[in-house]
């Protein structure tokens, strides 16, 4: 029997991923990724890098994509709580430019998939997050491009209660919407 649970979005391909965790007093322990129970779920993804971030309350990194090279992530928080959207790309989706968000916690230890074909991004919710995720591609930080957070379009609901100001880098305050860039990925 697998050690996760996996819950498909109502965006085709992007999923919730609930390991099962083992607790008792002395803590708990848990998989965060076992390739045979991802492939018995359909996600036969091989992952080639990781990464990890530390970020305080208000950071909103994204929406992030690689074209071309895109990357699958599978994303989780280590510590603190974050809320993590995908926004479809893909050409002939039926979901294109629609997104999907969740939150992300050390607390509920959920995990996000977001297949090759998507932008993604978070906003910190807790007074600092670590977040870890696993990549289907290398990073190519010449591929890289970037969504505005705020796309009228796109229309995302951050939840913004009690976060503050919003902190963006550079490249995330020059974003563009999605019609301007006008990104399709074909996969």
């Amino acid at each position: 029997m697998g050690q996760f649970t996996f819950t498909e979005t109502k965006i085709k391909g992007v999923y919730v991923v609930e390991p099962k965790v083992f607790g008792d007093h002395r803590g708990y322990f848990m998989e965060t990724y076992n390739y045979e129970d991802f492939k018995k779920a359909g996600l036969d993804m091989v992952f080639v890098q990781d990464n990890q971030s530390k970020s305080k309350k208000g950071v909103l990194r994204g929406l992030h994509y690689q074209k071309p090279n895109p990357q699958g992530k599978l994303v989780r928080v280590i510590s603190g709580e974050v809320f993590d959207v995908a926004v479809d790309l893909r050409k002939d989706s039926p979901s294109y430019g629609q997104w999907i968000g969740a939150v992300l916690s050390s607390e509920n230890k959920k995990q996000f998939y977001v297949p090759e074909g998507f932008a993604h991004g978070f906003l910190v919710l807790s007074e600092e997050a670590e977040f870890v995720y696993k990549c289907t591609e290398f990073y190519h930080p010449e591929f890289e491009g970037s969504i505005a957070w705020n796309d009228p379009d796109i229309n995302i609901e951050w939840p913004l209660n009690d976060v503050g100001n919003i902190l963006l880098s550079e490249k995330d305050k020059n974003a563009k919407a999605l019609k301007e860039l006008k990104v399709k990925f074909i996969l």
